[in-house]
């Protein structure tokens, strides 16, 4: 591989990465990430806060991309806050399905084979946790390289640092043309010309310039900072300004190392220049791992000293002043700040607006959490389900924030009960579970809330096929309702019951009771419950009686289709596919499946995606379209493989698998057959999903 690294891929026309502005500067490290890569399997990029170890590994990767067929995957830990959390978010990030048993497994028999680059951005926080998973992914996939960003090295056995030093700044004697060609002036020009179209270093200004440059040590985000002053200031003020904020003493303490007293000293600047209300709101904004809306802004940030009218004008002073980054996303545009500036903020704000904060930021999650759920009978799951996974990171922290108040505990579940549909509908169970195990934990209770609680956390046990923990949930939530009497607490026993029986095989018992639990809800009236207890005997009965099964899904369809659930409907055309391809009717079972996989597709769901892809190959194979069947049996062997499932759990697709496979090596040949399902197993999932909905002919029913 050496040789080939070392021969191929230029910066030049690769594209800008994602997330990243103009690269300057950084010719050298460039040159030596392609050095190292080459004869290193781990390469740590280290320096100071503000030094450019992120936006200089996004250019890595990207310029790097050919070098490695199985692709490059950059995976920012910046909003993960948790070690125990850092394995699944990683599993997720890559594609991975996590039904919640050990990721880690998972991993490495994804990337075993891979010749690929993993990015980790942001690791100092999570050392000891990204030590511990670098070496595993490392002894398990002897063809994978990782490349990390990190404050200090992580001190895995084989890692090669690369320190990221602060940019290059001109001699105090260099002549005008030496100083324009210096590294950090001309991140300085880049910048200040955005700020102030038509700006450039000449003999005017290129003193002052080169001597601001050196004042900052060279350090990029000092720079950037300060070169957007340049919109109300020249270059003489800015720099008599930042003389002044350097010469005073410094609140870091003067054990603090000079870039980090530098960068410290330039954004203490940046926020004395604000007012006073973007000071407030800069410090509030900072509580948002993963930025905001301009919404959420006005229903948490404002008050004590920001009116809801003014936020807008407020965030628009602070993106001027390059404190806030704003990105267009197909929803609106989300505000943002690089971490280091985020850092700041969070230090900056007053104990007392902290408290109040926290609760308006806790109740906002509440309530977006309970307004987003889509183990609903909805027209707008689809759209509740993204608005969800772009809140994630704040989910994430406004769950810890109640999780470390034993009296905010009961709000915590609030928010994590109702996305446990999330939780599994985007693959992140084990996180889900996590969040639920900790708040039952912190907030004892007798009451129907603590019920729900139980019910989805012995929910997600189930899907993990972790039957023993389910029994202690079970237990204790028919304690509660024999205790209080209530038929909603009782029903929710019940149907842990059925499933955990259907689970095991047991139709005989876990029918009747999942009957049982539908009808408890019907009475309640809870016709989303009834939707929810539809599908979930339709997906753990299908492997036990697939009639039974079809006879719920059909029901379920119907429901679906009478509130217009997008979500429900493909699910139940799922289980409505299988049966028809059961019952001898393929073309029945493609049409089904092709509606299916077009919603799935739009969640990104491989656990349901990787069915569709299978029943597409059987209805192919079915019809005589065998190279076809073997693409597609190819692209959902490569899904499979994401995915944290046990053979059991597929049991129901072997034999329909094994039998046309065998078929369709019949009918092409052994070597055509290979060379079409080796075509169909490199196929990206968006791509295989293309391929499989192209507009073929509809099997026929024979069979």
């Amino acid at each position: 591989m050496r040789a080939e690294m070392d021969a191929r891929g230029d910066v030049a026309g690769k594209g800008r990465p994602d997330g990243t502005s103009g690269l300057v500067g950084r010719r050298r490290e460039m040159a030596e990430v392609r050095r190292l890569l080459p004869r290193t399997r781990l390469l740590t990029l280290t320096g100071a806060g503000g030094v450019g170890k992120s936006r200089l590994a996004g250019w890595a990767a990207c310029a790097l991309h050919d070098w490695f067929p199985g692709g490059v995957e950059r995976v920012d830990l910046a909003t993960v806050e948790d070690g125990a959390l850092l394995e699944p978010a990683v599993a997720t990030a890559l594609g991975l399905r996590d039904t919640g048993r050990q990721a880690m497994p998972v991993l490495v028999d994804h990337l075993a084979d891979k010749r690929m680059l993993l990015l980790l951005d942001n690791c100092e926080h999570l050392l000891r946790p990204c030590a511990a998973l670098v070496d595993r992914l490392l002894r398990g996939a002897p063809r994978l390289r990782i490349l990390v960003t990190s404050r200090q090295r992580l001190g895995v056995a084989g890692e090669q640092i690369l320190p990221v030093p602060t940019l290059p700044v001109p001699q105090p004697d260099a002549d005008v043309r030496d100083v324009a060609r210096c590294a950090a002036v001309r991140l300085f020009a880049q910048r200040a010309a955005e700020a102030r179209p038509g700006f450039a270093v000449d003999a005017g200004n290129a003193a002052a310039v080169a001597r601001l440059a050196r004042r900052l040590d060279g350090l990029p985000l000092a720079i950037e900072l300060a070169a957007v002053r340049l919109r109300t200031t020249t270059v003489d003020d800015l720099l008599r300004g930042l003389d002044d904020r350097l010469d005073a003493p410094s609140r870091g303490g003067s054990g603090a190392p000079p870039r980090h007293r530098t960068l410290r000293a330039t954004v203490d600047w940046s926020f004395e220049l604000c007012s006073p209300g973007e000071r407030r709101l800069w410090s509030r904004l900072a509580i948002f791992p993963g930025g905001v809306d301009l919404e959420t802004a006005e229903e948490v940030c404002a008050d004590a000293g920001i009116a809801p009218e003014e936020v807008f004008d407020l965030i628009a002073g602070l993106v001027d002043k390059s404190v806030v980054v704003a990105d267009p996303t197909a929803g609106g545009v989300r505000y943002r700040m690089l971490d280091t500036i985020r850092a700041y903020g969070r230090e900056r704000l007053p104990c007392a607006d902290e408290r109040v904060l926290h609760g308006r930021y806790r109740d906002h999650y509440r309530r977006m959490a309970d307004r987003n759920r889509v183990d609903r009978l909805v027209p707008d799951q689809l759209d509740r389900y993204r608005a969800v996974r772009a809140e994630l990171p704040n989910v994430r922290t406004a769950l810890d924030l109640c999780f470390r108040r034993p009296e905010d505990a009961h709000a915590g579940l609030d928010i994590a009960c109702p996305l446990w549909a999330h939780w599994i509908l985007s693959g992140a169970v084990k996180e889900g579970r996590h969040w639920l195990e900790r708040g039952l934990g912190l907030a004892p209770g007798t009451g129907r809330a603590r019920a729900t609680a139980l019910w989805c956390a012995a929910l997600i046990a189930v899907r993990q096929d972790d039957l023993p923990a389910v029994a202690p949930l079970l237990e204790e939530c028919r304690a509660l309702a024999e205790r209080t009497g209530d038929e909603t607490v009782r029903a929710q026993a019940v149907e842990i019951s059925g499933m955990a029986a259907l689970a095991t095989g047991d139709g005989r018992r876990g029918f009747p009771l999942m009957l049982e639990a539908r009808d408890l809800r019907r009475a309640a009236g809870d016709v989303h419950a009834v939707a929810v207890n539809l599908y979930y005997t339709a997906a753990f009965g299908m492997a036990e009686s697939p009639g039974s099964a079809a006879d719920v899904g059909a029901e379920l369809l119907a429901l679906s289709l009478a509130h217009n659930a997008l979500l429900f409907k493909a699910y139940a055309q799922l289980k409505l596919a299988f049966a028809a391809w059961r019952q001898g009717d393929p073309g029945r079972a493609e049409t089904q499946m092709r509606e299916a996989a077009t919603v799935l597709g739009a969640v990104g769901d491989p656990w349901g995606l990787v069915q569709c892809l299978e029943v597409l190959g059987w209805t192919a194979g079915a019809s005589g379209r065998h190279e076809r069947a073997a693409r597609l049996l190819g692209a959902a062997g490569r899904v499979r493989q994401t995915l944290d499932i046990t053979p059991a759990e597929l049991q129901y697709l072997a034999d329909a698998h094994r039998d046309c496979a065998e078929q369709a090596r019949r009918e092409l040949g052994g070597r055509a057959f290979a060379t079409a399902f080796r075509a169909g197993a490199r196929l990206t999932l968006d791509r295989a999903l293309a391929y499989a909905l192209e507009d073929h002919t509809v099997s026929s029913p024979a069979r």
